[in-house]
């Protein structure tokens, strides 16, 4: 066995021929604890749920039902693997089986910014073919594909491109079994003013996998269409009872999102619209300190049971002052009402309810909705299903090493638009701590290790051990365009290579840093930080803030 010594001359020799020894950081273990006032009610979980179902970044919801088993997809931008799958036999309580996209062959990420990537997916089964397809588009790359199961748990096969259809589309499946994509897209002829969308539709050979190119202009403009209304996206298409429903997004996706409904005797219309749209929308009430705030709820999809029963998926926000959110788009669930052989999923003026009624409820303890506290020490020999990487990572950066989890250290930071050597879960509340250990020990002033709170590349904190001036030091550094230092803590010459905790704890817009050297206790680096750059609304995007464990090269 070598000696110390003979280590330390064989990496000298290394850096004298110029090779590069990755540094690493091991974190022992990550804890997250998750404490906002909107769960603290006691509520029959048999018979009860909280709003959001899925809290977190977890936008665009789409859902779908074999049999008396729910699947339901979300975005996942840029982030890999790729939109994440969900099951659940009572629509509340979801268990993640895995994601549609989870290898390299089936989708490409890199040099992508943050909110280009997955939008949108589309989530159907077709029952006359036993088949589950899963439709999207990767926007940085402008292409429109599909990939298609047996069975979501047991993975999704290679994707297929399509030629035609454009954003936020999704697969339509008739009675008849003719099958058909719609899609939003420009107007034929152009827009007549800024913000006008139209959807578009095509018929789809199952046979072939293709689109054909038969295609039909279904609305334009939108409802109410002397106000010129803008951004209509989102569709879906229902054959229910006598009639097509063609339910669609519109508004953009903030403060002025709703959900909108036309219906037709034919799939080529005439399309009558609903004169009571949009049936959901927060944008008309008026009280911004309402308790439980939810705002820009939209881009829905609807649902119907075995009994029967129809309820709706829906995206939502929760801010915690003005239009500022960390937590970026959540998905929630409310039932939906009929009238006249309209549906409705929220009467106008309505508030979306954070405690709403559902029998038979199955109580899963999940991490995906109201208060939660959970530790994870890396034990399993892969990670969870929270963990994900920032674009396609590299290969072996990590390890699983019985007593946490690896990282070695990449010359990528995440300023630049690849992937670094992070893996990052969720921010779910607006009021959470996040700790972990960590053992390092820095060689240059390049090398950091810590933790990192990411909106995006602009938009982002940095807490974690390095090398300042020569001595082992704590840096904890703010960006928002320029990045700047807002604390700093050298470590003494005793403390240099001991075990460093890390600890932030947010509440709402502000957060507070802290650190442990050894087993000591907390010391707070920084007080009520403002971190309103993790929102969306300032930071810009369609995600919301990840928290991750991270190591750099390239500081």
């Amino acid at each position: 066995m070598r000696n110390k010594r003979d280590i330390i001359i064989i990496l000298l020799m290394l850096a004298a021929c110029g090779v590069t020894i990755a540094q690493t950081a091991r974190f022992r273990y990550f804890s997250y604890n998750g404490n906002d006032e909107r769960f603290d009610k006691s509520i029959n979980h048999n018979n009860q749920y909280f709003n959001p179902i899925l809290a977190g970044y977890y936008p665009d919801p789409s859902i779908c039902r074999k049999g008396d088993t729910y699947y339901l997809a979300t975005s996942s931008f840029s982030f890999f693997p790729g939109v994440p799958v969900f099951t659940s036999k009572d629509m509340v309580n979801w268990t993640q089986t895995g994601h549609a996209l989870d290898r390299d062959s089936q989708i490409s990420l890199h040099n992508l910014g943050v909110s280009d990537g997955l939008f949108a997916p589309s989530l159907t089964y077709n029952e006359k073919n036993d088949t589950f397809y899963m439709l999207t588009m990767n926007m940085g790359k402008r292409s429109v594909f599909f990939v298609k199961t047996k069975d979501p748990a047991k993975g999704w096969s290679e994707p297929i491109s399509l030629k035609a259809g454009g954003m936020d589309a999704s697969f339509f499946f008739d009675n008849d079994g003719k099958a058909y994509i719609v899609y939003c897209t420009l107007p034929f002829g152009g827009p007549n003013y800024q913000g006008e969308m139209a959807i578009h539709m095509n018929q789809f050979c199952l046979s072939g996998d293709t689109v054909l190119s038969n295609k039909v202009e279904l609305i334009r403009g939108g409802t109410h269409i002397e106000r010129k209304p803008q951004w209509l996206e989102g569709p879906h298409l229902y054959h229910i009872g006598k009639y097509y429903y063609l339910m669609c997004a519109e508004g953009g996706t903030r403060s002025q999102h709703s959900e909108v409904i036309f219906r037709s005797k034919t799939l080529i219309g005439p399309w009558e619209e609903f004169k009571g749209n949009p049936i959901l929308t927060q944008r008309n009430l008026t009280d911004a300190h309402r308790t439980d705030i939810v705002t820009s709820t939209g881009h829905a999809d609807l649902i119907q049971t075995p009994e029967g029963d129809w309820w709706a998926v829906f995206l939502g926000c929760r801010p915690y002052e003005d239009d500022f959110y960390n937590t970026g788009r959540d998905t929630y669930l409310l039932p939906v009402k009929w009238k006249n052989n309209w549906p409705v999923i929220l009467d106008a003026g309505k508030a979306v309810p954070t405690v709403t009624d559902k029998r038979n409820l199955q109580p899963a303890n999940t991490f995906l909705t109201g208060n939660f506290a959970y530790t994870d020490r890396f034990e399993n020999n892969k990670l969870n299903m929270q963990w994900i990487f920032l674009r396609n990572p590299q290969p072996d950066f990590y390890s699983l090493v019985g007593d946490g989890i690896t990282l070695k250290s990449l010359p990528v930071n995440i300023m630049q638009k690849e992937s670094p050597a992070a893996i990052f879960t969720r921010q779910q509340h607006t009021s959470f701590t996040a700790e972990t250990e960590i053992v390092f020990t820095p060689q240059t002033e390049k090398e950091i290790a810590g933790m990192v709170l990411f909106q995006n590349e602009e938009y982002n904190f940095v807490f974690g051990k390095t090398l300042l001036n020569g001595k082992p030091t704590i840096i904890l550094s703010r960006t928002e365009g320029t990045t700047i230092v807002i604390g700093s803590a050298i470590f003494s010459e005793n403390q240099a290579n001991q075990p460093l905790k890390l600890k932030v704890e947010g509440c709402g817009r502000y957060y507070s840093f802290y650190y442990a050297v050894a087993g000591g206790k907390w010391q707070p680096i920084a007080h009520g930080v403002d971190a309103v750059n993790l929102s969306t609304n300032r930071a810009g995007g369609f995600t919301g803030n990840v928290i991750g464990l991270y190591t750099t090269s390239n500081n």
